[in-house]
């Protein structure tokens, strides 16, 4: 049998998305814009000099930003020995859920629903019905805000007075950020699974847990204890249609919490270092058959968001020194599929993700071009070589097997 791992870079988008100017973002690319910086002496820091991504520029990452934007990225030009394509989204969000929903198989089909921005983002009774579940006399927050802005902001206020800190984005999320030593981390995981159903009711795609550690004296710092509690899918994904096959499922990162654990046999989960470690090694381990999902969030939450161009550029670089290792490990037959959610250019105005087309680059299966498609196409390409039930309205592109 084959293995098949599908790993998304999250928030690694490469412009040209038809449909960008619907969301406020004519022009947006994260890649292409990053490796301009770079070229032009504008991430300099901990790294200098062009964007050197050799090992996915190998698999046609340039030709795949080219592909989808017109946008010749600097440094980016190898011939490819790859597969290698862009991928649309139709699903009409540009979050996480909606990017790997569609990716394996299943496009949103529903709008999500958005908190306003305002003085208060919440409605009363949400409120009230928050703070009951937490015990409390009130929540804390009640607006849009950066993660790491409002516990700086309200973390003294929440320590004295134990009311949750509660804010949302422009994703469709309610997130709920708590003291793990005087709110309790265990506490605020019951608090987050207790109002979920509620706001999913709302088609609110996420209730997340933020805990965070620290003092107003020494500053507040978030932990990696975050959960997210997500909407199920709405039909069989391609964890599903793999596990009901009789494969092994194994997540890596966030996917166990984005798919709410249906059809995942096991996840691993730490920071992208660890993480790493965990796709090299379910890469040397993993059984005949099976799907590893994987999911690496930094690019997103620690330079995307901060429009830290330089971080992102960093952090794009040591993936693809870490990958090369892991590719070179792959056994005759493996695919490994890598692509994106969706974008999130720090080049760009505000701190939002920006819609995007994402690259589609695939190690093990030979060398050509796939072509603009569908998010969907990436599950029906993965279900095509494991040779289980297709999944969505996706068709594979993947080359003719001899």
């Amino acid at each position: 049998m084959t293995r098949a791992f599908l790993v998304v870079m999250d928030s690694v988008g490469c412009g040209g998305a038809p449909d960008a100017e619907d969301f406020g973002d004519p022009g947006a690319n994260t890649l292409a814009h990053i490796a301009e910086c770079c070229t032009a002496g504008l991430a300099n820091g901990q790294r200098s000099g062009p964007l050197r991504m050799p090992n996915l520029d190998r698999l046609g990452l340039g030709r795949a930003i080219q592909l989808a934007s017109g946008a010749t990225a600097p440094g980016l030009g190898a011939q490819p020995e790859g597969v290698w394509g862009a991928a649309t989204e139709v699903s009409r969000g540009k979050d996480t859920p909606s990017g790997h929903w569609e990716l394996a198989g299943v496009p949103v089909p529903w709008d999500w629903h958005y908190f306003p921005k305002g003085e208060s983002a919440f409605p009363e009774e949400l409120s009230r019905f928050v703070a009951d579940q937490a015990g409390t006399d009130g929540i804390l927050g009640d607006c849009h805000a950066s993660g790491t802005n409002i516990i700086e902001e309200l973390g003294e206020a929440h320590m004295q007075s134990g009311r949750p800190i509660c804010y949302t984005s422009v994703d469709s999320v309610f997130q709920i950020a708590a003291h793990e030593e005087t709110f309790g981390y265990d506490r605020l995981i019951a608090l987050c699974e207790a109002v979920a159903p509620r706001l999913h009711e709302m088609r609110v795609g996420r209730v997340i847990a933020r805990p965070f550690v620290g003092s107003a004296d020494t500053g507040f710092t978030r932990t990696a204890g975050r959960r997210d509690f997500a909407m199920l899918p709405p039909s069989d994904t391609l964890c599903d249609v793999a596990s009901k096959a009789g494969r092994r499922v194994h997540a890596v990162g966030k996917i166990g919490d984005i798919f709410s654990m249906r059809g995942i046999d096991d996840v691993a989960k730490g920071s992208d270092a660890e993480l790493m470690t965990h796709l090299g090694r379910l890469v040397d381990e993993a059984e005949n058959g099976s799907l590893t999902f994987a999911n690496f969030v930094e690019f997103d939450s620690l330079y995307g968001h901060r429009r830290d161009t330089e971080g992102y550029a960093r952090a794009l670089e040591w993936f693809d020194r870490e990958i090369g290792a892991v590719l070179s490990r792959l056994r005759e037959g493996d695919l490994m599929i890598l692509t994106a959610d969706h974008g999130n250019d720090p080049t760009y105005l505000g701190t939002d993700h920006t819609r995007e087309r994402v690259p589609v680059l695939c190690a093990g299966i030979g060398a050509g071009e796939a072509g603009l498609v569908a998010f969907a196409d990436v599950a029906a390409s993965v279900a095509a070589h494991l040779g289980i039930d297709p999944v969505g309205p996706g068709k594979s592109f993947l080359p003719a097997r001899a």
